[in-house]
């Protein structure tokens, strides 16, 4: 069933055909590998098959880069997290280290709240990293960040908010 405010099947095949080469190569200069670069087009395109956008396109290479330049943004951020947790395992005796299974799980899950806690402003990101990372209280934080005790119990909703969405957004 079609809707009526999406691209029709037509529409994306000419999109990809005009503009997919150009998009690999403006990701390829910013990625600097073309098997990423080539896989980040292709996400691209995966995208706007999914997204409710109207038709037809006014500015198409703009519309493509700015998905592009999102998912690029979504990649840096999961590799930056990748290698922190490796630093981070590294610092554990071997005969400890999780499964390669559970580390895959566990930088899912890590990478899930991470965008997750990118939708926060950065207030409450920042406070619910103090409350969890650091153990500080609602007082302590209230006192870092300068603001009121009611604040950082809004901003802390609000994270935790985002939090249970993640956890049963499976379920």
């Amino acid at each position: 069933m079609q809707i009526n405010d999406t691209l029709k099947p037509a529409e994306v095949a000419l999109l990809y055909q005009s503009h997919h080469a150009w998009l690999r190569g403006w990701l390829r200069s910013r990625v600097g590998c073309s098997q990423h670069a080539a896989d980040l087009a292709q996400d691209t395109f995966v995208r706007v098959l999914r997204a409710r956008q109207a038709s037809p396109l006014k500015e198409p290479r703009a519309y493509l880069s700015s998905i592009a330049r999102g998912l690029m943004i979504d990649q840096f951020r999961r590799r930056a997290l990748e290698r922190a947790y490796q630093q981070s395992l590294a610092q554990v005796p071997e005969t400890e280290a999780p499964s390669e299974e559970a580390r895959l799980l566990i930088l899912d899950t890590l990478a899930r709240l991470d965008r997750a806690l990118h939708q926060l402003k950065p207030r409450a990101r920042q406070a619910f990293l103090l409350a969890q990372l650091d153990g500080l209280s609602i007082v302590q934080i209230a006192r870092q960040l300068h603001v009121s005790r009611a604040t950082i119990e809004r901003d802390l909703a609000s994270a935790l908010g985002v939090c249970y969405r993640l956890r049963y957004a499976d379920a």
